[in-house]
């Protein structure tokens, strides 16, 4: 099973949705660089479960420990090894799910590919291997804003079929996206939001979303022509993670609605360096990074687990009803913004190790 991400700068995750702990080992990030628990705790408290009425009822603190690779406030070089507890685990709620795979859920691909399972939770399928990943990401976010600058914001742009305006994504701030618990900066779009996903959770259902995303101050020359351009990991990155189905940058699919004289981006003098007037390519041209804010889209499918019975058959192939038991999200993205956010700063950390190297010789 591959757990590890990246090339120069990367994250091993580890742990399952009711094991007693995850976490993530980060190799390959520089020395000196000065880092505690609390650079890395905000992120994951925007990511934990039980932060509002409209996500799981699951109750986790989601404390992290720094267990190696720093010393007196600083890294040291060496793998970073940080661990989160499970404290609140009912595996009794999944003794149904055991014998019966969850429609759309991993159960069954897991169990045939492996021959095993967890059978509590979803196991490494689970939302909660993300940790992992959020706190890793904390790391990368730290290092990328004091080597460069860089801005990474993500926030919730559509729930179901409720869509937000467009906003302006070279002011919108982490604290603009935290103002309202569904995560959408747009006040009267994420009251509806909430509304809707308030109606789903009484219907013992679910509902899918889409999170957006800028990375702003990138530097110009991050990816690595031809398969592994700065697009193609952002989307490995995205789709990477659980219930997501769909990604696009820039323009994305609407740009194939135009021409090439309306999509082009025109070149212009900004300051000390060529920029574009217009951004249609996202921050993007040749799989290589052009100095312009990044933006992208992840679309996130309905939760598969809901307690709505739903006709199904059993592992043996018997006909049977699922009445799921347990906690889960009536919907996700709200709590996937800051896993985005750190999904897009391990790739932007690892190319940019990677561009780094190559400059060095």
């Amino acid at each position: 099973m591959s757990s590890t991400f990246g090339t120069l700068f990367r994250a091993t995750t580890f742990g399952e949705s009711h094991c007693k702990g995850v976490g993530v080992v980060v190799d390959g990030c520089p020395a000196n660089l000065e880092l505690s628990e609390a650079d890395i705790q905000p992120q994951l408290s925007r990511r934990r479960p039980g932060q509002s009425d409209i996500s799981t009822p699951r109750n986790e603190a989601d404390q992290v420990t720094i267990f190696s690779g720093t010393e007196f406030g600083k890294t040291l070089g060496t793998p970073i090894m940080l661990l989160v507890h499970n404290r609140d685990q009912r595996p009794q709620d999944y003794g149904e799910m055991s014998r019966v795979p969850r429609p759309s859920h991993a159960d069954y691909t897991y169990q045939m590919k492996y021959d095993n399972r967890a059978s509590s939770g979803g196991g490494r399928s689970s939302a909660r291997e993300t940790i992992g990943r959020v706190a890793a990401g904390a790391i990368a976010d730290k290092w990328l804003k004091h080597t460069f600058g860089v801005e990474i914001v993500a926030w919730v742009s559509q729930v179901g079929t409720i869509a937000a305006p467009e906003i302006d994504r070279s002011r919108i701030s982490r604290s603009d996206v935290d103002a309202h618990i569904i995560r959408c900066p747009h006040a009267e779009t994420a009251e509806r939001m909430q509304h809707l996903v308030e109606e789903v959770l009484a219907a013992k259902d679910s509902t899918g979303g889409v999170v957006s995303c800028v990375c702003r101050n990138v530097p110009v020359g991050l990816g690595e022509p031809v398969f592994d351009k700065l697009e193609a990991k952002l989307a490995q990155a995205m789709l990477s993670l659980p219930a997501t189905k769909g990604f696009d940058i820039g323009s994305g699919f609407a740009g194939t609605s135009l021409r090439g004289s309306q999509h082009n981006d025109p070149f212009v003098r900004k300051g000390q360096r060529l920029g574009t007037s217009s951004n249609n390519s996202g921050g993007v041209q040749g799989g290589i990074s052009n100095s312009e804010d990044i933006y992208f889209r992840v679309a996130f499918k309905p939760v598969a687990t809901i307690g709505l019975p739903q006709e199904t058959v059993d592992f043996d192939g018997n006909s049977t009803t699922l009445e799921a038991k347990g906690r889960h999200d009536p919907c996700v993205v709200p709590r996937a913004v800051a896993i985005v956010e750190s999904m897009a700063a391990l790739v932007l950390m690892d190319l940019a190790l990677r561009q780094r190297a190559r400059q060095a010789y």
